[in-house]
């Protein structure tokens, strides 16, 4: 039985994407044809693509892509991770291969995910290991609502291809200037929101991701002192949930290494 190479499966799902929105046909042209300019071509299709059905067989295909992908990437297995103070836990990595219960992702209003082809924030990352089911999700969820999600608060949706079970989402406040007590109350209810619905829906394992500190531009040590003391607080009073702070940077690791004395 002949195995299907990474590139074909790319081929034949760039292909279906492309065959479902035929508006795009005229820009693949700056895409290689080699497994990176495909793989590129393939996460930009997923990123622009509208929460609209798609076939089994492209689910089938895609979710063995993406086992695929978690495969090469690598898993980091919570229980593998040493603490750092009772029930909290300072790792750094990609929250997309971290094997717990549930991740936070740092959404937008819109609550669907990020559109733009390749961005290298959290939300679109997530999304994009994640497979098309997650908008689908939210895109459900939202219309449910029928208005933006507001910052501060949290849902919780499943996780899909990724490691995890759960995706808590959270909206938190983008910052144009000085940082107001108004924005610091807000950031701290994300993460307040985010363990309270952890808590509520059973979860014993979460990862925090750093909320509001990229493209939303909260300052960097402010936004960890506030994620720092709201996790200590909640932990001791909620001794079955165990964190992980996550981050993705060297600048954000010393941050929290400094605040937890480490």
């Amino acid at each position: 039985m002949s195995t299907t190479t990474r590139l074909e499966q790319l081929q034949w799902l760039n292909q279906w994407l492309l065959s479902d929105m035929p508006e795009y046909k005229d820009h693949i042209h700056s895409f290689g044809k080699d497994e990176d300019g495909q793989f590129k071509l393939f996460r930009a299709l997923m990123n622009v693509r509208e929460p609209s059905p798609v076939t089994e067989e492209f689910l089938d295909r895609q979710d063995a892509f993406l086992a695929g992908e978690l495969t090469r990437k690598g898993v980091t297995e919570f229980s593998d991770l040493k603490e750092i103070e009772p029930n909290i836990y300072l790792w750094k990595g990609d929250i997309t291969t971290l094997r717990i219960e549930a991740i936070v992702n740092a959404a937008n209003s819109g609550m669907t995910g990020c559109y733009h082809p390749g961005h290298e924030c959290i939300d679109n990352v997530i999304h994009t290991y994640a497979g098309v089911q997650l908008r689908l999700e939210c895109a459900l969820l939202m219309g449910l609502q029928g208005h933006e999600e507001p910052i501060g608060q949290a849902r919780i949706t499943n996780a899909y291809n990724l490691p995890s079970t759960y995706v808590i989402h959270t909206v938190g406040p983008q910052i144009s200037g000085p940082v107001t007590e108004e924005e610091c109350y807000l950031l701290e209810a994300c993460y307040q929101s985010c363990l309270e619905a952890a808590t509520a829906e059973g979860i014993t394992s979460l990862a925090l991701c750093c909320i509001s500190t990229g493209v939303f531009h909260f300052p960097n040590e402010k936004a960890a002192e506030i994620a720092v003391r709201t996790v200590k607080n909640y932990v001791a009073e909620h001794p079955e949930l165990k964190v992980v702070l996550d981050v993705y940077t060297d600048v954000d690791l010393a941050i929290y290494q400094a605040l937890l004395g480490k």
